[in-house]
C-alpha cells in the first residue's frame, strides 16, 4: 500500500448520499494506508499514536472519579441481533451441604451483534493482505500469528470522547440506516466545544440500546445507523487511535456495492486502527449531558488471549 494522498478533486465532488464504488474504496485504501508509518515490522497501528504523554494527559482528565461501564450485558438469550448467546454454565454451586464454592464456564463467540468486544487488527483482510503487509494467511487454525490481541495486553489508556449523534440531532436515537458523515462530527465538535486530536479513543453514539430497549432488537447487519464510509478520512486525518460505536459502527445496508463492512476494511486493514464494536454507550451519554463534558480517561484492558483476533472487553469511562 502507498502513504497517505490527498483529496482530490474527485472525492470532492463525491455527493455525501452518493453510493461509492468499489473502485473508489479501493483507492482510498491506498490514500489512507498507514502501512509503514511505525515500521514494517510493527502490529499495534495507531495505538501507537497513545504515547506516555497522551496517557498522563488522559489521567489528568480524572477530576471526580465518577466511573462508567461502556459494556453490554452478556445474554444468554437467542434473539434477532443474538444468534450466539453466551454460555454460562455452573459447575459448582452453593446448594449442598458441602459446597465451598460457587464455579461456572463461560463461552461465547464474541465477535457478534450484541456482546461488546474489541477488534485487533488480524480481524479482516482485504486482497489477501491485513494492516501493514501481513499474509491473511498468517491467521490459521492455531490463530492470529501477527497482528493479535495479545499486543494490547498492557491495556488502551487514553482521552476517550463521546460523539453523541442522537443529542446533536435532538433525537432519542437514529432511525435504522441513517447516515452518519464527517459533517456530523465537524458539527459535534462545535456543539460540543471540543476537538478529537492524536491519540484520542472515539465513540460513535448512535442510541441503538434506547432504541432496541423501545422497539426489541433487530439484525443490525441488515439494517443499522452508522458512519458513512467517508468518516474514514476524518479519523485519518485527526490520527484517532480506536474508534467505537453502540453497534459495529457501519452504515447499513452498506453504501459500497458488494463490500458489507467498508468503516471495518479501512480501519482495521488501511489504517490499522482497532475497534470497539457493541458498546453500550447510554450511561455514558446520561453522565456527559449532566456535566456537559464530551471527554474522560477511557481504560480497557482485552483478555491476553495468544494469538486471538480479539477480544470481549468492558471499557471504563471515568470523569
Amino acid at each position: 500500500m502507498l502513504g497517505v494522498g490527498m483529496w482530490g478533486v474527485g472525492m470532492l465532488a463525491l455527493a455525501a448520499d452518493q453510493p461509492i464504488e468499489r473502485t473508489t474504496l479501493d483507492r482510498w485504501m491506498q490514500e489512507l494506508s498507514n502501512w509503514g508509518r511505525w515500521g514494517k515490522d510493527d502490529q499495534l497501528g495507531s495505538v501507537n499514536l497513545i504515547t506516555p504523554a497522551k496517557r498522563r494527559a488522559a489521567a489528568a482528565l480524572v477530576k471526580e472519579g465518577y466511573s462508567v461501564s461502556l459494556s453490554s450485558d452478556a445474554e444468554t438469550t437467542k434473539s434477532a441481533d443474538n444468534e450466539f448467546p453466551f454460555g454460562h454454565e455452573m459447575i459448582a454451586t452453593g446448594t449442598g451441604p458441602d459446597a465451598m464454592f460457587g464455579m461456572d464456564i463461560y463461552s461465547m463467540r464474541y465477535h457478534g451483534k450484541v456482546l461488546t468486544h474489541f477488534d485487533s487488527l488480524s480481524h479482516m483482510f482485504y486482497q489477501g493482505k491485513m494492516y501493514n503487509g501481513y499474509s491473511q494467511e498468517q491467521v490459521n487454525r492455531e490463530g492470529a500469528q501477527r497482528l493479535a490481541v495479545t499486543g494490547y495486553k498492557n491495556g488502551l489508556i487514553s482521552r476517550g470522547i463521546l460523539m453523541d449523534i442522537p443529542r446533536l440531532k435532538g433525537v432519542k436515537y437514529l432511525e435504522l440506516s441513517t447516515p452518519i458523515y464527517p459533517a456530523d462530527l465537524d458539527a459535534w465538535e462545535k456543539k460540543a466545544g471540543i476537538k478529537v486530536g492524536p491519540g484520542d479513543i472515539v465513540f460513535i453514539r448512535t442510541g441503538r440500546w434506547s432504541r432496541r430497549a423501545e422497539k426489541g432488537p433487530w439484525d443490525t447487519e441488515a439494517a443499522a445507523a452508522g458512519m458513512h464510509a467517508t468518516c474514514a478520512r476524518w479519523f485519518r486525518q485527526r490520527d484517532v487511535a480506536v474508534v467505537g460505536s453502540d453497534t459495529h459502527g457501519e452504515l447499513m445496508p452498506s453504501p459500497v456495492a458488494g463490500v458489507p463492512f467498508p468503516m471495518h476494511q479501512l480501519l482495521l486493514i488501511a489504517m490499522g486502527t482497532p475497534m470497539f464494536d457493541n458498546c453500550d454507550l447510554e450511561a455514558l451519554s446520561a453522565a456527559a449531558a449532566v456535566r456537559n463534558r464530551w471527554e474522560f480517561q477511557l481504560t480497557a484492558a482485552p483478555l491476553v488471549v495468544p494469538r486471538g483476533t480479539g477480544s470481549p472487553v468492558n471499557p471504563i469511562a471515568t470523569f
